[in-house]
């Protein structure tokens, strides 16, 4: 129960401040993606700790990938993460680590792909000059809106294991409310409900594979700094894959 009242007082503090950022938009929202991305890196990298990944190559391939994204869209963006390869390979050549160059590598590219270019993707829809805004309201609030419902459901009345041995908290009947919750929400916000149908597929992948993640590396959860919410990428996790999966079906579609 002090998880569920945590997640409840932390959800209320944070929602509205995420929304009033994502309202404002520019730099303001560019400096709580930053925020958000090294956080969740410093977390991802604590994990994976025993692969050795070269965190300083991962934080400042994670900055230039969100400056990327801000100042020149997909392809500033796209040199900003693959400077996070010749910034690792120089590290790693100055390190004293006896780890497989290809293995800490790739872990430190892994986390900026993961976290950098979702949360990148974030930035670009929110750029889009039409109706950018009411997407990334949408894309935010059908994530957390369905992630809570599928909480809520499945500790109330969960009975049925989705996925017991990636993730052991995740039910059947949580899966079916949080979709419902994905499909309904776009819909009632007046923006293209089969937006909601992609997020209610891709956000749950996206949990799926953080837990697969961490069931991988043998830890419970990625942190504890949001109380309930555990870690920051425990709660980016879902909203990671949505982000990039709205922004090409919103570009595809000519939604915005």
């Amino acid at each position: 129960m002090s998880s569920f009242w945590s997640r409840i007082v932390v959800g209320a503090v944070l929602l509205p401040a995420v929304l009033g950022l994502v309202y404002l938009g520019g730099w303001w929202l560019w400096v709580l993606a930053v925020v958000a991305a090294l956080i969740a890196l410093h977390e991802l990298y604590r994990l994976t700790r025993p692969l050795r990944p070269l965190v300083l190559a991962g934080y400042a391939g994670t900055l230039l990938a969100l400056l990327g994204a801000q100042l020149g869209g997909i392809p500033w963006m796209t040199a900003g993460f693959l400077s996070t390869i010749a910034l690792a390979f120089v590290l790693k050549g100055i390190s004293d680590t006896r780890q497989s160059l290809a293995v800490a590598i790739a872990t430190t590219v892994f986390g900026v792909a993961w976290i950098g270019l979702g949360l990148g993707h974030a930035l670009l829809l929110r750029s889009i000059p039409e109706h950018g805004r009411l997407a990334v309201f949408t894309v935010l609030l059908t994530v957390f809106a369905a992630d809570a419902f599928a909480y809520f459901v499945g500790l109330l009345i969960g009975r049925h294991k989705m996925a017991p041995v990636l993730s052991p908290g995740t039910t059947w009947e949580g899966l079916v409310a949080g979709t419902i919750v994905a499909v309904l929400l776009p819909f009632f916000a007046l923006y293209h409900q089969h937006l909601g149908v992609v997020i209610a597929v891709v956000a749950p992948l996206g949990d799926l594979f953080e837990s697969a993640l961490k069931r991988d590396m043998n830890v419970k959860d990625s942190g504890r700094l949001l109380g309930g919410h555990v870690g920051m990428l425990d709660r980016l996790d879902a909203l990671l894959f949505a982000s990039i999966a709205s922004y090409y079906l919103v570009r595809a579609f000519g939604w915005a």
